[in-house]
């Protein structure tokens, strides 16, 4: 078919070059302007005007969409059956909406109506949802509320992050697109209107969204926080007037603890004829936040509402990431200091 296709990120990429490589004619590739990246603060190409450029696409950069006459008479010239919209990142307009007679149609990273919004494999992860998945559908006028053609569920691993699951999903979006466009031109591609029973996935807030909250959040929420913002901010604490980033970690128990107090009793100088009991009444009375271990081979463990929360991966200010262990051999944390 002939097809106009709107994206930006790597995530889109994978579902133009699937549909490039399944034998689709690309009228033009639209995607969002070079943004200034790294410390030379340069111009950067976004990965799907890369592989545009790469095929020798037409493409077009509009720093807007809407209110824009000239481009979108542009896309009408070019007499699309089709245009393909994966994470463009602006919303689109009527008037280009009505363009193509087959619709336009979008590659979204949830099951809908469930996590309609601009960061759903985000939220996903930071809620802790066992499944997720792709849902193709046609556009319209409302923030994906339009009807759903194809959707491929998928489980979200354990220790899985965003970034992770993200690279999963960018293929699988790519392989049901190729299917859904094989349909529309088959003319047997279904259409089910979404319920009224959905949720919002919104832009993530970098201020709000990122802060661990230790007097609310349990060991599980923390970590999946963590995985949820993993890579893409990190999730942020406060020690000692300092922000630490924590980019992986891992929810232990209490009675797991008390297990470890026992194990390692010389090296933690801990009295190692203590009951589990006793030593899991000990972390219980601690303050959410409080550093009950800190040592550069058993690692650091911090308490939290519900269980503890083992650090894994940490970032320290104006420092790279690594290993717990590795932060610990150079940089001074106190037992009973609390994390804030």
């Amino acid at each position: 078919m002939k097809v106009i296709f709107m994206g930006t990120p790597d995530f889109a990429k994978e579902s133009l070059q699937a549909i490039y490589e399944d034998g689709h004619e690309i009228l033009a590739v639209v995607t969002n302007p070079d943004k200034p990246s790294g410390r030379g603060m340069k111009l950067k190409p976004s990965p799907v005007k890369e592989y545009a450029e790469e095929k020798g696409l037409k493409i077009y950069q509009p720093q807007k969409v809407r209110n824009n006459e000239e481009f979108i008479n542009e896309l009408k010239a070019l007499e699309p059956e089709v245009i393909c919209v994966v994470a463009y990142g602006k919303i689109l307009p009527k008037e280009i909406l009505e363009i193509p007679p087959k619709g336009c149609i979008n590659v979204h990273g949830s099951l809908l109506p469930k996590y309609r919004g601009a960061a759903p494999i985000q939220w996903a992860v930071i809620n802790g949802e066992k499944t997720t998945g792709i849902t193709t559908m046609y556009m319209d006028i409302g923030m994906d509320t339009g009807d759903m053609i194809l959707k491929q569920e998928v489980e979200i691993g354990e220790d899985e992050t965003t970034g992770e699951l993200w690279d999963r999903l960018s293929k699988i979006g790519g392989e049901l697109l190729k299917e859904t466009l094989k349909q529309i031109e088959n003319g047997t591609a279904p259409r089910t209107k979404q319920g009224e029973d959905f949720s919002i996935a919104p832009m993530l807030d970098k201020e709000k969204d990122t802060k661990i909250n230790w007097d609310e959040k349990t060991a599980i929420e923390i970590k999946n926080q963590v995985r949820g913002l993993n890579p893409i901010m990190g999730a942020v604490t406060n020690l000692n007037g300092k922000k630490i980033k924590f980019w992986k970690v891992q929810a232990v128990s209490e009675n797991e603890l008390a297990e470890i107090y026992v194990k390692n009793a010389a090296i933690l100088g801990e009295n190692p004829e203590g009951s589990v009991q006793d030593k899991i009444k000990n972390i219980q009375a601690r303050q959410n936040g409080t550093v009950l271990i800190q040592n550069s081979k058993i690692g650091l463990y911090i308490k939290a509402k519900d269980g503890v929360l083992q650090v894994v991966e940490i970032q320290g200010e104006n420092s790279k990431r690594m290993s717990a262990q590795d932060y610990l051999r150079g940089n001074k944390i106190e037992v009973g200091e609390i994390f804030k």
